[in-house]
């Protein structure tokens, strides 16, 4: 009998950390589903109630020793990492949250880590398929900084996998990012334009509940020591997602692309993932369509809209 199959009698455990983030908490729910018991760490338990337990850590700055004894507490056979600084922080941050992090974790010795990892660890490409053995030549401090910590996973010969994912949509999408900007510029009602820089790029994008799903599956695998890529397997162009989140709005919001004074070229200009290895390895392929995920990204943007708008009708 296999390790998996024995962790699979008594009843698999998780610890997600992050848990209260975008894909930290679809994660979980995906982890609830599955049948594993579930406990989380986040800066900030959200108020909404959850069917898991969720513990208050700033993890930037948790001595390993206190993650080990969150993993011990719990009976966890697996820590997924899905914590990070992405938008609205410092290149030291970045540094903290992204690299530092994950060297903690790694010394904490949890039974198996699933490193939550991002294309921007490749930086740019050329227009051909990125496979996990395309050199990694990151441009960005976000992308330098989730290297640093996947190479610290797989230089510690610890139990684990980097899941390498590529752009994510879908419901709950961080109005920081592009889309989740866009979804919510729809979702508060404005007819006026929305302001942009140009949209050049094509992009890999892939829907956070088929991420949340190679998450759990990479958890019960016995997979270790290796970078799995996780995406939607095409590139897409970033002005059509605009256009059409735009057209299924349908009040004819008008898009206006400009350069930003100080502005940049974007990092990766076209971005396709090869997610052949997932499917091989963890039986993993995207599921959600690009449509589907983005109808789902509106709607959640417009019900979290809707108690702000609601408020300010009643001013």
């Amino acid at each position: 009998m296999s390790a998996i199959d024995r962790r699979s009698q008594d009843g698999r455990a998780v610890l997600v950390l992050g848990a209260s983030g975008f894909v930290g908490g679809h994660v979980c729910r995906a982890f609830a589903a599955a049948g594993w018991r579930v406990a989380g760490v986040a800066r900030t338990a959200r108020s909404t109630a959850t069917p898991y337990e969720i513990h208050e850590l700033d993890l930037v700055r948790a001595e390993p020793a206190r993650i080990a004894e969150l993993v011990r507490r719990h009976r966890a056979d697996v820590v997924v990492n899905a914590a990070g600084a992405v938008w609205g922080v410092t290149e030291e941050e970045m540094d903290l949250g992204n690299r530092d992090l994950v060297r903690r974790l790694v010394e904490a010795g949890p039974p198996r880590l699933i490193q939550l990892g991002s294309v921007h660890e490749y930086g740019p490409v050329s227009r051909t398929a990125i496979t996990e053995t395309t050199p990694t030549a990151p441009v960005t401090p976000y992308g330098r900084s989730k290297l640093a910590g996947a190479r610290a996973l797989l230089a510690s010969g610890a139990d684990g996998l980097v899941l390498r994912v590529s752009n994510v949509s879908g419901p709950g999408t961080s109005p920081l990012s592009l889309l989740g900007m866009v979804a919510a510029h729809l979702a508060s009602g404005s007819t006026e334009p929305l302001r942009l820089a140009p949209l050049l790029a094509h992009r890999d994008f892939v829907d956070v509940r088929d991420v949340a799903d190679a998450v759990v599956r990479a958890a019960a695998s016995e997979a270790t020591g290796r970078v799995v890529n996780i995406g939607g397997g095409r590139a897409v162009s970033v002005r059509d997602l605009v256009g059409r989140m735009a057209s299924a709005d349908g009040r004819g919001v008008r898009i206006v692309e400009a350069p930003v004074a100080g502005g940049r070229p974007p990092e990766a200009e076209w971005q396709r993932m090869d997610v052949t290895l997932a499917r091989t390895l963890l039986g993993w392929r995207p599921r959600t369509g690009l449509d589907e995920s983005l109808h789902d990204l509106l709607s959640s943007a417009v019900q979290a809209a809707a108690p702000t708008m609601s408020a300010s009708a009643h001013r």
